[in-house]
């Protein structure tokens, strides 16, 4: 008597499970796999070539053979969702592609062949999805990579790049990587938040969005300070959607993720060295560029080298309305680090003419955080008054108290 695969494919499905069903089902899609493989190598063809039709029957060929062998049996439901799986390993990302499809899952975390974990609503949770082994996750991150232009291997054990359709993507490989190949990929979303989702989510009161609204109109200088995945760049476009239509805007990232609605956009991204060490186009060589071409505002993704003197004499100098973000635990830490990177790429003067440097280029400070729990919240936004003697004289405008949208205090 056929037993039903339906357990076997449950772990397949569901975030959590027992690690020896997965196993099952596991050993039995990569039989259909191999199988599937063969048939289309009896006909000359390459997966990536041959009709969706096609391959489809192909992989239900190679599942009744399968089956049949093994004394199993499936119901309409569970053979679909074994020919997308095959069909996926073939033609797409293998078992990353139900992750990518979910628009649940913000981040998808890859440690090794076994270990996977994905983003959801602030949280990180394991799935049981995973690959085959190392040449398998090796195969994928391979066609992850290819279509972008880039290459990873023993001499390049590292990537970062964006996708097609404007994830960003890192991989750290073997020798760097010590417990095997390492993925990140933070995806795209394709509906961008508005101000109003975030006053939902709590992440930020209504009075907190008008003021930030406000200040963006009015075209105050803002540094939007936080650590890693707290939401900076997702606050960034929310605050760019309030520019003015007819302003020309330039954006500088390491991997485009702004989705601006303005039309009048010049979007910059930089480009990595090649294995020789050439043809980088950096964030300071693209600002350079961009004062030359008649910007309105400059939004730049992230501050995180010498573009921070670049940024800081845009600000200063008639870009008035532009915006950055830096990584930072706080608004005055934030000031720190700018100070830091100012200092080691040749900005030659006194710590204290670095800070009137600053702040006279900057207006705002907006901090954001990650909560426990995962909910992202504006801790505090600062106003960045100017100098008191050797020292910053900021003021608190809006602070939050632990569970609640920052109010205002000033």
């Amino acid at each position: 008597m056929s037993k039903p695969l339906e357990p076997y494919m449950r772990a397949s499905l569901n975030p959590v499970s027992d690690i020896g069903v997965s196993d099952r089902y596991q050993q039995i899609k990569f039989r259909v796999f191999d199988l599937t493989l063969e048939y289309l190598e009896q006909q000359g063809v390459q997966g990536e070539m041959i009709p969706r039709a096609v391959l489809q029957d192909e992989i239900a060929r190679a599942i009744s053979v399968v089956l049949m062998s093994r004394g199993l049996a499936l119901n309409l439901k569970e053979r679909a969702q074994l020919i997308e799986d095959v069909q996926n390993e073939i033609v797409g990302f293998g078992p990353l592609e139900p992750l990518l499809n979910d628009l649940g899952v913000d981040d998808i975390i890859v440690n090794g062949p076994n270990k996977i974990y994905v983003e959801r609503n602030g949280e990180l949770e394991p799935v049981t999805t995973r690959f085959r082994d190392t040449t398998h996750l090796m195969n994928v991150i391979q066609r992850i990579v290819s279509p972008i232009g880039r290459r990873v291997d023993e001499s390049s054990p590292y990537v970062d790049g964006r996708l097609p359709d404007g994830s960003r993507v890192n991989v750290i490989i073997p020798p760097v990587a010590l417990d095997g190949p390492i993925l990140s990929i933070r995806k795209f979303k394709r509906t961008p938040l508005t101000g109003e989702d975030l006053v939902r989510s709590r992440t930020m009161s209504e009075e907190t969005l008008k003021f930030l609204g406000d200040a963006v109109r009015s075209k105050r200088n803002i540094l939007i300070c936080g650590g890693t995945g707290t939401g900076k760049t997702t606050l960034l476009n929310v605050l760019s959607s309030y520019i003015g239509p007819k302003e020309r805007l330039v954006t500088i990232e390491d991997a485009a993720e702004l989705q601006l609605q303005q039309s009048h956009v010049v979007r910059l991204e930089t480009r990595p060295a090649s294995l020789d060490g050439a043809s980088e186009v950096s964030s300071r060589d693209l600002l350079r560029n961009v004062l030359r071409m008649r910007p309105d505002r400059i939004i730049l993704g992230e501050v995180r080298s010498s573009e921070a003197i670049e940024m800081l004499q845009a600000m200063g100098t008639g870009h008035d309305g532009s915006m950055a973000t830096i990584h930072s635990n706080g608004p005055r830490d934030a000031l720190e680090r700018l100070e830091m990177l100012i200092g080691l790429h040749g900005f030659g003067s006194e710590l204290q003419a670095v800070r009137r440097f600053i702040a006279g280029a900057i207006d705002l400070v907006v901090h954001i955080q990650r909560q426990t729990g995962g909910a992202r919240r504006i801790a505090s936004v600062s106003e960045l008054v100017g100098m008191e003697g050797p020292t910053y004289s900021m003021r608190e405008l809006f602070l939050a108290e632990e569970g609640a949208a920052a109010r205002r205090i000033i």
